[in-house]
């Protein structure tokens, strides 16, 4: 029987700190469960693109991201329930530990404010290696730290013996907690990981699909699956109404705020600056808008794409690895993250491409690109040509630039009139050097005032990664674009 999203069933997999396991656990649990005929409604907290494509492979139902910074707290529960439509049951994976969120913003964006935000149980997986009775002591903090956060059971992992188990249960007795699952240390599955995290889904194909197979069976083996589902049908329901694609273009839009100065800040939240009416296609016709994908470019919120589909557009996908050309009719183009600097030779080796795009963005098409993307549209990468759309360079640096990030548009583009808000968030090893004619495409505030990005006739790029259900009538300004440029 389905049960509805109000109600249906739901836990949060958290941990005291990042490499505790909780990928593993997670993703073995939605894979288990959906092995045993349940719609599982995978889910993440925070930007991390990589961890839902696992979710996806697991459930075979898209991962979906719940980011209270990016999007804001108030669509958390909406748009939860807008990926449970239809499961039997929801697993969300939290993000690095328990209480950490964006720096300096108390619990926003915490794996703990979600979990209050979805009324949802707690389940903390501890990795037990090094320790004994400490155990209590560490589960115990977690427990007590934030009392609406309701903790409701343990998995230990890399749990070296039955003897080293036994010690750890009898700690844990005092807390009250229970074990709902022991992993053992032995028993680990292997995901290769680099420079930005776990090897995307895309890249593995079968190595993925044995991988996650691995993780259900370990978890399957190791934990009270019957338990587990207990507690997530203790969650409580939820009030909120499910998230719409189309309904989200609705809502009228507030005055755009004044144009900032180059390197200006952005204070406070976001504004909700782009939304309007929804848009109608004249005469039943639809924008082609193409959207890259395959291994090299990955990372993309599904919320995306369903707004692009609602503003009216025909969203179709394309793979800058194989595809020599764009998709006939493409009126618009977004290409989203991903790890081009991996796959540089490839793409540059795809010269009919590359020509196509530059054809595409010289006419004043609509582009939008975010990180990989832009590296995409730069004269070179590594020394690699590349599309030649922007005056620009990029290369591989050894410097990890990553966090969140208040923004405002700088300069009217196909995404965003000038003075509308954003939060977005950054994670690369890349640095773009660019050279003349572009304006800039935000302001950025942290951790320094700059101005980011580039935005030249049609084409919108930027490090910065977004998720449009923040804003809405992004979309719908792109879909405007592509119908009358």
């Amino acid at each position: 029987m389905v049960t509805s999203p109000s109600s249906v069933p739901r836990l949060v997999v958290a941990a005291p700190s990042s490499g505790s396991g909780k990928t593993t656990v997670a993703t073995g649990l939605m894979a288990a469960l959906a092995g045993r005929g349940l719609a599982v409604s995978p889910h993440k907290v925070g930007p991390d693109y990589i961890d839902p494509g696992y979710h996806a492979l697991a459930t075979g139902r898209v991962g979906r991201n719940l980011d209270a910074y990016l999007c804001g707290p108030e669509l958390i529960g909406p748009l939860f329930r807008h990926g449970a439509r239809g499961c039997d049951i929801a697993v969300v994976e939290g993000v690095m530990g328990l209480y950490d969120g964006a720096a300096g913003e108390g619990e926003l964006a915490s794996t703990a404010q979600v979990a209050k935000l979805l009324r949802a149980p707690v389940v903390l997986v501890v990795d037990a290696s090094s320790q004994s009775r400490s155990v209590a002591a560490l589960v115990h903090g977690f427990v007590s730290w934030d009392p609406e956060v309701r903790v409701g059971g343990v998995i230990l992992n890399k749990v070296a013996s039955d003897r080293h188990e036994g010690l750890l249960r009898e700690a844990l007795d005092s807390v009250g907690v229970p074990v709902l699952g022991v992993l053992r240390r032995a028993a680990r599955v292997d995901v290769p990981s680099r420079h930005l995290g776990l090897v995307p889904v895309a890249e593995r194909g079968a190595q993925a699909v044995e991988a996650v197979a691995a993780m259900a069976a370990q978890v399957a083996d190791g934990c009270d699956l019957e338990a587990l589902v207990g507690l997530a049908r203790s969650a409580g329901a939820l009030s909120c109404a499910a998230w719409d694609a189309g309904e989200a273009l609705v809502s009228p839009p507030p005055p755009p705020l004044p144009v900032p100065t180059p390197g200006a800040a952005a204070p406070g939240p976001p504004l909700s600056a782009l939304n309007g009416p929804r848009p109608q296609a004249p005469d039943g016709l639809k924008a082609r808008v193409a959207v890259a994908g395959g291994a090299a470019f990955t990372f993309s919120y599904a919320e995306h794409t369903e707004l692009l589909a609602a503003a009216g557009a025909e969203v179709v996908t394309f793979d800058p690895l194989r595809d020599e050309e764009l998709p006939a009719g493409t009126a618009g183009l977004v290409i989203g993250g991903g790890f081009p600097e991996v796959y540089a030779a490839e793409l540059s080796a795809n010269e009919g491409l590359r020509k196509s795009v530059a054809e595409l963005a010289s006419s004043g098409a609509p582009v939008a690109a975010e990180c990989a993307g832009l590296l995409y549209l730069c004269r070179e990468l590594d020394g690699l040509p590349m599309c030649g759309v922007l005056d620009a360079s990029a290369r591989m640096s050894k410097r990890l630039t990553l966090g969140y990030r208040d923004a405002v548009a700088v300069s009217d583009s196909v995404l965003a009139g000038a003075g509308t808000r954003l939060r977005g968030h950054e994670f690369h090893r890349t640095v773009v050097e660019p050279g003349a004619g572009a304006a800039p495409a935000w302001g950025v505030r942290a951790p320094e005032r700059r101005v980011e990005g580039f935005v030249e006739r049609g084409v919108h790029a930027s490090y910065l990664h977004t998720h449009w259900a923040a804003e809405p009538g992004v979309a719908r300004r792109f879909v405007e674009r592509c119908r009358t440029s």
